[in-house]
């Protein structure tokens, strides 16, 4: 009972206490007004002018009773004003409007400039100052480690905020933060909300013709019992520099103590001066724009249309593709020949690419256009290997390619026509060491072929040697297992990364490697399981290189290779190297 008889009473003298008032304009107020704050003849507060270095100070006449005197609690309040900055200099002037709440009206001592007629070098900080504000800062202050030079903050006792965010509101139809610009000389509300049970503290902004946004720009969540004493004074302040000034306005103002300040009435508030030259006529304003952009959009559009129609038959050249100049073709005429690629002239899927037929128009020979992406790096390995083997290979079971084209994001391969021949791709060119055992023998991709693959290009990373050595005749997995064999892995190591490496890291990359690269598809791991290995979520099992031996790693690796190699004439050695530069050039951002 004791209990409520406190809250009753503290109740009681909160409600002889709150405070409510609502200025729809200055006319007739009783403000205290000192430095360069004054009040215009149509109603406006106008806290600084074209004077530089000064502050200028506005606060309610009298003292408001913050605390409950029983249990020293800060009430809960709220507050909303409109202001607006018109600068000097369109991106530059003042140093922003502060509303403050303090044991003073005049703030003796405070300085202009950067100090926002607030506080001094001397007291800046201090808990004994016993100061809230909330600043619209609009000049960037390292030494106060500003964000930046539009923002809002929180002050207390010093003007190093405790919360800031860039000047913006949260627009309540996609919830997305819309920024505003404090020195635009547009007219913007705020509003500033303290739950004195919550003990939290509310910031919001907005432009005057938008609703108060649900959500607010800063909350601070804070006591500021201890900061505010029993009575304090309410207010604004604001201050120029010794470079450059600003016309500060607040046009309106609203408080009230343990309850939500007023609302204000826009169309009550007085008006702003106007800025900048006289209204021109309509023509200039408005007719001379239209002309000017619709000129505009004629010349965009057709040089739009004529980007367009360059690029849709432009090409890619690459200084590694020079010495195959002879070998290239228009886009253009392939277009022309497969009669725009329409489903009507498509032969099937090859390996890679789908195939259309297609005749020149000039010479009338029929042709097969294979189109292959580049959405793979195995398909531009593929693509280069039988660009640089154009002229070289010839075989039976080769569709012989006659011409290539490069444009854009995709390939174009040309190939004698073969009215009797299937589109199936029977041998990949260019791709030895890269090939699992059972995709040579029967030409099917699977995912454990992919983790082959996979195994191959780890090696390679990790010992800088080329899955197959054609000059050495070394086969790098037979050469990296041998070396674990001999109880020496880490000697398989890239030369040319010296000590710059982690041993167990490399153990473990080179160990993986090798079994990616198990002759037998079952004992290769899959590639959730190769990521769970490299980021150490699951330790590389304890395997011997015996083991590994005895369940075909080695030996056997070999069977498919040599097949596939050996159904080429041995021009096919030379091919292969050349083309290996080449995919390192080309591929070498990825090693």
């Amino acid at each position: 009972s004791s209990s409520l008889v406190r809250v009753l009473v503290s109740l009681a003298i909160a409600a002889s206490q709150d405070l409510n008032f609502t200025f729809s304009g200055f006319r007739s107020t009783n403000l205290s007004l000192d430095g360069l704050a004054e009040l215009t003849s149509n109603g406006l507060l106008r806290l600084t002018n074209e004077t530089y270095h000064r502050t200028g100070h506005a606060f309610y006449p009298n003292p408001v009773t913050f605390k409950n005197s029983i249990n020293s609690t800060a009430f809960t309040f709220s507050t909303t004003f409109v202001f607006a900055i018109i600068p000097e200099y369109a991106t530059l002037g003042g140093h922003g409007i502060v509303f403050v709440i303090a044991p003073t009206r005049g703030l003796p001592g405070a300085l202009p400039n950067q100090h926002l007629g607030l506080f001094n070098n001397t007291n800046n900080g201090k808990q004994t100052n016993h100061v809230v504000a909330v600043e619209l800062d609009t000049i960037y202050n390292s030494e106060f480690n500003d964000i930046n030079d539009n923002h809002v903050g929180i002050d207390i006792n010093g003007l190093e905020s405790e919360r800031s965010a860039s000047a913006g509101y949260y627009s309540q139809l996609n919830g997305k933060l819309t920024n505003l610009t404090l020195i635009s000389g547009h007219p913007m509300q705020v509003w500033i909300e303290y739950d004195g049970m919550e003990k939290q503290m509310n910031v919001t902004i907005a432009p005057i013709d938008v609703d108060k946004p649900s959500r607010p720009l800063l909350t601070l969540s804070r006591d500021l019992s201890p900061i505010l004493n029993s009575s304090m004074y309410i207010g604004f302040s604001s201050s120029t520099s010794n470079s450059y000034f600003a016309s500060q306005y607040v046009l309106g103002w609203s408080f009230k103590m343990n309850g939500l300040a007023e609302a204000l009435d826009i169309s009550r508030l007085p008006k702003l001066p106007r800025v900048g030259a006289k209204k021109t006529s309509k023509f200039l304003t408005i007719g001379l724009p239209v002309l000017c952009l619709s000129l505009v959009l004629v010349a965009v559009s057709s040089i739009s249309y004529a980007i367009r129609r360059t690029m849709k038959f432009a090409e890619v050249l690459e200084d590694w593709e020079l010495d195959y100049g002879p070998h290239r073709f228009k886009f253009k005429d392939l277009y022309t020949a497969t009669k725009g690629f329409r489903d009507e002239e498509l032969l099937g899927s090859g390996g890679f690419g789908r195939v259309y037929k297609g005749v020149l128009p000039t010479s009338m020979i029929q042709i097969a256009v294979k189109r292959v992406s580049h959405e793979s790096r195995q398909e531009m390995r593929e693509f280069v290997a039988e660009i640089v083997s154009i002229g070289r290979l010839r075989h039976r079971n080769l569709v012989p390619l006659l011409w290539y084209c490069r444009r854009r994001g995709e390939l174009l391969l040309v190939y004698d026509y073969m009215p009797n021949g299937n589109p199936q791709t029977t041998h990949v060119v260019g791709t030895l060491g890269y090939l699992a055992p059972e995709h040579a023998r029967t030409g099917k991709a699977t995912t454990r072929t992919d983790v082959f693959a996979f195994g191959a290009f780890v090696l390679e990373v990790a010992s800088g040697r080329r899955p197959i050595q054609p000059t050495e005749d070394i086969i790098l997995v037979d050469w990296v297992f041998s070396r674990w064999l001999g109880g020496e892995i880490l000697e398989a190591r890239d030369p040319n990364l010296g000590t710059g490496y982690i041993a167990e890291e490399m153990e473990l990359v080179l160990k993986l490697g090798l079994m990616c690269s198990h002759s037998e598809p079952a004992a290769r791991p899959n590639m959730r399981q190769v990521v769970q290995f490299l980021e150490g979520d699951v330790p590389l099992p304890d395997i011997l290189p015996l083991c590994l031996s005895a369940s075909g790693l080695t030996f056997s690796h070999r069977e498919g290779f040599d097949d596939f190699a050996n159904s080429y004439p041995s021009s096919m050695d030379k091919a292969f190297a050349h083309s290996s530069s080449v995919a390192e050039s080309l591929l070498s951002g990825g090693r």
